[in-house]
């Protein structure tokens, strides 16, 4: 891998490719998936002994495999913003909540959810500089959403805050409850602007070089889907998103409505207009 590239590892959750990607950067996983595309990343890295996991988040699209990953590697720091690590040493809550949205689908989406003792934590604020990385609090998704910047490479590691675009497909905001705020999410967009990164490492999915044009696009994502949710059912505010992504990419459209189910979207931005 060249030392200013991240490697992508595209998880095909479900057997869908570009749903979920993992980023290595060296012996740094940032966001490992679930626990269900374990084995899909455990090939991908072969011989590779991770020493970090940096996560963005702890939803389990992003961070599922973790505790799986530390029995694996016990020695392995996992990086987690102040309001998820309690999440992690003990995911009762969490996959409660999980299973509101999820319900008997948990298993087959997420696999596994295993804790992770709190000696592997590595516990961020946001402001830090770890390894290679600055890091921001970035929330708006999350409430314990984080960024990280290398600035030698120019990437930045966005988790969701820089929102879903798949292939040729447009810029959408992932916004599922419990925890959704869009003016801090604003926020959040003027902190990875500042920073001023070459490329956006996106979960969901891939490697942007467009930055402006791409912030910009969540900018308007978010707008636009406020607007629908305040006025729309969860059928309408469906049918409106699934037209944005039909009228761009619709070879992609599958990819969207798993990475970002609508009806979720919707309850998300109900909850934080209520």
């Amino acid at each position: 891998m060249n030392a200013d590239s991240a490697r992508p590892v595209d998880l095909l959750h479900l057997g869908r490719p570009e749903v979920i990607c993992a980023w290595q950067r060296g012996d740094i996983i940032v966001d490992p998936g679930p626990a269900s595309c374990l084995p899909t990343l455990l090939d991908a890295i072969g011989d590779l002994r991770p020493s970090v996991l940096a996560l963005t988040h702890i939803h389990l699209d992003h961070a599922g495999a973790t505790g799986s990953l530390v029995r694996r590697f016990p020695d392995l720091e996992v990086w987690v913003h102040e309001r998820g690590a309690r999440h992690l040493s003990d995911p009762s809550r969490l996959l409660a909540s999980a299973a509101r949205l999820y319900g008997s689908d948990m298993q087959r989406l997420w696999g596994e959810v295993l804790p992770v003792p709190a000696e592997n934590l590595r516990i961020l604020r946001g402001g830090e500089r770890v390894g290679p990385f600055r890091v921001a609090y970035t929330p708006g998704h999350a409430s314990h959403h984080v960024s990280y910047l290398d600035e030698a490479a120019g990437l930045a590691f966005t988790g969701d805050v820089t929102g879903v675009r798949i292939g040729a497909g447009p810029v959408l905001a992932p916004t599922p409850p419990p925890d959704i705020d869009v003016d801090a999410w604003q926020a959040s967009l003027q902190t990875i602007e500042a920073w001023a990164p070459e490329r956006l490492c996106v979960t969901h999915f891939g490697e942007y070089a467009d930055v402006a044009a791409h912030v910009a696009g969540v900018r308007e994502a978010l707008e636009e889907e406020v607007g629908w949710a305040r006025t729309l059912d969860a059928g309408g505010f469906a049918t409106q998103l699934r037209g944005r992504v039909a009228s761009r990419d619709g070879a992609a459209s599958g990819a969207y409505e798993q990475a970002l189910p609508p009806e979720q979207s919707h309850q998300g931005l109900v909850r934080f207009l209520q």
